[in-house]
């Protein structure tokens, strides 16, 4: 029988509430770490200054932007901007040739670099690995425009490397670059070449991480190397391809400037109107930047919608187990 003392003490201890950790408040962690924050302001000065405060100008698009009367003076004419965008004879062209061209690099430089990734990782000799993983990444530093000279300089119809090895072999120049079939396969293989380094240096870093006990467990199963990359690296690197799924799908309504206009001539212009090159030609060209803003506008808009229903398809796809 426990004593009438003891059983109030434990009655006591039951009622005294359990210390918890000690909350600090915002200042704590500004003076503790002053330096981490100081530095985190340099990219955030950035991007509010570079990304967010530039949106003020989209207003732009709604008036009639004279660049003496400036924002304020220039006339509101709400829709008006966009009505006139929309019924422009290139403006079609633009939207076609944007998603025909980012459609075919995307179907055909997305799944290259996964590809590459599970061929480098079987790959036991690690010099000869680390030489590819260079070379496959080190066009991802190149400019376009160097790119583009090179393109040049290679399939040339008149002085082009590979021209000359034809012409030389008695066989016919090809125009590569002056024939608009011909421009719109060179111009998709230049920027797979271009952009798939990058892929595949991403998709190395994930398989890296994939549970070395699951490649052990399938090799007691029997399975092969050809197995164990579709039943174990490619299902645990499943996020990472539907995160640059998304991404890259979000860049189907945009692509670069540069890769168009390093590429195009007086001899091509059947895909080289591009949204991209539109909004140069109206904004820079022609100083109609109510129209560029409008069209810029028009395919941001478009964009954002393509990566929110991309999202929300991987979700879904995600919470039922198909993914």
């Amino acid at each position: 029988m426990k004593s009438a003392k003891a059983v109030k003490g434990e009655k006591a201890l039951k009622t005294v509430s359990p210390v918890g950790p000690k909350k600090h408040g915002i200042m704590f962690y500004l003076k503790k770490d002053w330096q981490l924050y100081l530095l985190l302001l340099i990219p955030l000065a950035f991007a509010l200054i570079f990304k967010y405060g530039s949106m003020a100008g989209l207003v732009i698009a709604f008036k009639n932007y004279k660049i003496l009367k400036g924002f304020a003076g220039s006339e509101w004419v709400g829709f008006e901007i966009f009505e006139k965008v929309f019924k422009m004879r290139d403006f079609g062209k633009s939207v076609r040739n944007t998603l025909l061209l980012n459609g075919l690099t995307l179907l055909f430089g997305f799944p290259m670099p996964i590809i590459l990734a599970l061929l480098l990782n079987e790959v036991k000799n690690k010099y000869f690995k680390r030489i590819t993983q260079t070379l496959l990444y080190l066009p991802h530093f190149l400019s376009f425009v160097i790119i583009g000279a090179i393109a040049y300089q290679i399939f040339g119809q008149a002085t082009g490397i590979v021209n000359n090895i034809i012409a030389a072999n008695g066989g016919t120049r090809i125009p590569f670059l002056q024939q608009d079939n011909n421009w719109l396969v060179t111009y998709v293989a230049i920027s797979v070449w271009q952009s798939m380094g990058w892929g595949t240096i991403i998709y190395l870093a994930a398989i890296t991480g994939v549970n070395t006990e699951l490649y052990e467990a399938a090799t007691v199963d029997g399975a092969g190397r050809w197995a164990k990359c579709m039943n174990v690296t490619l299902p645990c690197i499943k996020g990472t391809i539907v995160t640059l799924l998304i991404m890259n799908l979000g860049k189907i309504m945009g692509g670069s400037f540069e890769s168009v206009f390093a590429l195009m001539n007086v001899a091509t212009t059947k895909f080289t109107t591009t949204i991209p090159v539109l909004v140069y030609n109206y904004g820079i060209k022609s100083g109609k930047f109510s129209e560029a803003t409008a069209i810029g506008l028009f395919q941001s808009v478009v964009g954002l919608i393509l990566v929110l229903a991309a999202d929300r398809v991987a979700k879904k796809l995600g919470e039922e187990g198909l993914l």
